[in-house]
């Protein structure tokens, strides 16, 4: 009896063990085979050439790699404080935690429903990560990401961040745009024109003549100053189209076209050595009228703070005073 009982202990010891191995073994395996679906982070951010970003409103983006920037929609310079951010999530995201299996069906109706297809290319053309971003959890500490052709969602995030990761892939249109409207070394100017339609006496052109720089009046019936022309002068006024950036695009503003319509208080046009052209047309943002409140007259406006403008033609945006000014020169100011 005590052998019988002893040998049936064996029994079950082994039994067990044999049990736990398979089961371990067939675990290991399964998430051998589903590894890849947690890998979201690009491992090395110098191969990805190409993102390729859609929702499910239709709406698309393509951002490509060209020389030290980046390009949407192959015509436009993409911002770069956006590329920055948003290939600091792709090539740092991780899995935060798998999410327990009564929340799976949450994710993923969100996934479906408001998903972001992210496609990431590298140099050769070949997709090397492609995944769907959703919304967050109630924190906004997490993520729902789910690899492409995958079952199993996860809450993802970026080490040592906090927020919701969704923000750096859903901009749309202009907002993926660079709001440089100069930027542009001294050395690759070849010509700036600055007329100011209602003030022709201050208007000037700066051409390059070789090595140096002419000065002239923009209308010919403005007097030419006989004066040699002052060189520190003009390269003070030329470094300044260096990095000058806009508060940003109002391509939707209802009125753009009855503002552009107007005489615009200043045209600035710059033409590089490569003959690429560059043209804003500014109009001053009239602020809302204030009144003295013991005489009911209307009190100073003040300096303009911001314009609307129009650049090349195509856009509409608004650029700051404090920015613009250092390129509001007069004509009288080179010889001053």
């Amino acid at each position: 009896m005590n052998r019988t009982f002893l040998y049936l202990i064996i029994f079950l010891v082994l039994g067990g063990a044999t049990f736990w191995m398979l089961t371990k073994s067939s675990e290991d395996e399964k998430t051998s085979l589903l590894g890849a679906d947690r890998k979201f982070k690009v491992e090395q951010p110098e191969e990805i050439q190409k993102i390729f970003i859609a929702d499910r409103k239709g709406n698309t983006t393509t951002l490509e790699r060209q020389g030290d920037h980046w390009v949407y929609n192959e015509k436009y310079r993409a911002r770069p404080n956006v590329m920055e951010n948003l290939l600091d999530a792709i090539t740092r995201v991780e899995i935060k935690y798998q999410p327990p299996r009564q929340a799976v069906e949450h994710m993923i109706s969100s996934l479906a429903t408001e998903g972001i297809k992210v496609e990431i290319f590298n140099k050769k053309g070949e997709i090397i990560k492609s995944y769907y971003v959703g919304g967050s959890t109630a924190d906004e500490r997490g993520t729902f990401m789910m690899m492409a052709d995958a079952e199993q969602p996860y809450v993802a995030n970026i080490p040592n961040w906090s927020g919701n990761i969704r923000f750096r892939y859903n901009l749309k249109g202009d907002d993926w745009r660079d709001v440089m409207v100069f930027d542009e070394q001294m050395e690759n100017i070849s010509k700036v024109e600055v007329e100011y339609p209602k003030q022709r006496n201050k208007s000037f052109v700066v051409s390059r003549e070789g090595n140096e720089f002419d000065v002239a009046p923009y209308f010919d019936i403005t007097p030419k100053k006989n004066l040699p022309v002052p060189q520190g002068k003009v390269e003070q006024f030329l470094v300044n189209f260096e990095k000058v950036g806009s508060r940003g695009f109002d391509n939707k503003n209802p009125e753009k076209d009855s503002i552009a319509a107007t005489i615009p208080f200043c045209r600035i046009s710059l033409e590089n050595n490569n003959g690429d052209r560059t043209d804003l047309e500014m109009y001053p943002i009239q602020r809302d009228l204030q009144f003295d409140e013991k005489t009911g007259e209307p009190l100073p406006s003040g300096e303009v703070e911001n314009y609307y403008a129009v650049l090349n033609d195509e856009d509409f945006l608004v650029v700051s005073h404090l920015v613009m000014k250092k390129l509001l020169w007069a004509y009288e100011f080179f010889y001053q």
